[in-house]
């Protein structure tokens, strides 16, 4: 489907009503929003309504070009998260199907630490760069990023269409994904994952990130997600019958609802603490 754009001023109108609701943060996301014909202007006009904090989501290779990260951070964007899905061009070249990403998206990261700005990432785990991990947290280290995450992949759209070739099993990618942390954790940065159940993050459940993911109101070409927590709860992730013995149920999300379509429950064994007897 194509969706008619809608226009700045209408853009404009969205931010002052969602701001007048209370939203006090924003986030522009795609598709890819640095390609916008308005970006700069959306930012600007984000600044002046009052949002405090205006995040650009991307797959980073815009930045690769200085005067425009300029001209956003003059604009009134104040934190930038690129999407970065290995250590070299080989692994993030072949997953985004666009030759010379990779080194778009690490000057990119370059550019925008050389303006002294708040640099996170975020990495989509398949089978073709969950090994990788480690290295590619030690290269966001070197990098200077101040936050990364592991987000396991969603399976749909294309992954969906090509699965059993892109989605890995989770017990298989964990020793990758924890390794990977600690390089993190150890440089003193802020590491988490994303859509990986609790009982694969034993010792490293403070790193997931659904505990922290603020509530969000999501804007649409032709819909709108109130309440994007209860979304993915409700509608889009589930939990099996033996997850209810989990010490973590109650805040636990569970794995994107395909996950278990594709792979069944086997691999997801409940967290129970010991229980101490009185006597």
């Amino acid at each position: 489907f194509h969706y008619k754009s809608k226009t700045l001023q209408e853009l404009t109108q969205l931010m002052e009503d969602n701001y007048s609701r209370g939203i006090k943060e924003i986030v522009f996301t795609g598709g890819e929003p640095t390609i916008h014909k308005d970006i700069i202007k959306l930012v600007w006009n984000a600044k002046r309504i009052g949002y405090k904090i205006i995040q650009i989501q991307s797959n980073g290779r815009r930045f690769y070009y200085l005067n425009f990260c300029k001209a956003m951070v003059a604009a009134g964007a104040t934190q930038f998260s690129s999407s970065i899905h290995g250590s070299c061009s080989e692994i993030h070249d072949s997953m985004t199907q666009a030759p010379g990403a990779f080194k778009q998206t690490v000057e990119g990261i370059k550019n925008l630490k050389k303006l002294g700005q708040y640099v996170m990432t975020n990495t989509v785990i398949t089978k073709q760069n969950y090994k990788d991990l480690p290295n590619l947290a030690k290269l966001l280290v070197s990098l200077g990023v101040e936050q990364y995450q592991f987000a396991f992949v969603h399976i749909l759209g294309s992954a969906d269409k090509n699965k059993n070739l892109v989605v890995p099993r989770k017990s298989d990618i964990m020793p990758y994904v924890k390794d990977g942390l600690d390089i993190g954790i150890k440089a003193g940065k802020r590491v988490m994952t994303e859509a990986i159940p609790y009982c694969f993050l034993q010792g490293y459940e403070e790193y997931v990130a659904e505990r922290v993911i603020p509530l969000t109101r999501v804007e649409e070409a032709t819909w709108t997600v109130e309440n994007y927590t209860e979304y993915r709860v409700n509608e889009g992730k589930t939990k099996n019958s033996k997850c209810k013995n989990c010490d973590n149920f109650d805040i636990c999300e569970g794995p994107w609802k395909e996950y278990p379509e594709l792979y069944g429950w086997d691999e997801f064994v409940p967290i129970v603490k010991a229980k101490i007897n009185n006597p």
